[in-house]
């Protein structure tokens, strides 16, 4: 799926919550090899993945590094930052919401 942020987000919008589900898992696999060494990530006691879709973590309050932009994720969503165990979803950094 080629374009922007802005233009995938526009475009999943119209999937079903089913459709949505199925998706967020797929990108939890994976996410689950990046998080896992990632140095915000790891020794924190968080469980949780893909913060670039579901929002900051309640847990992770430091930020020690990012793994984010060498994600496979980041490139097939066009993803453009970084922490967003900290900082919030793509959608929430872009101004979307």
């Amino acid at each position: 799926m080629e374009g922007s942020f802005e233009e995938k987000m526009e475009m999943m919008k119209d999937m079903s919550k089913e459709e949505m589900m199925k998706r967020l898992e797929e990108l939890k696999g994976i996410c689950k090899n990046y998080c896992g060494e990632c140095p915000s990530y790891t020794g924190t006691g968080e469980t949780e993945l893909v913060f670039c879709a579901t929002g900051s973590s309640s847990i992770i309050k430091e930020e020690k590094g990012c793994l984010c932009p060498n994600c496979p994720v980041t490139e097939m969503m066009s993803l453009r930052w970084e922490y967003y165990c900290t900082r919030g979803s793509g959608r929430e950094q872009a101004g979307m919401e």
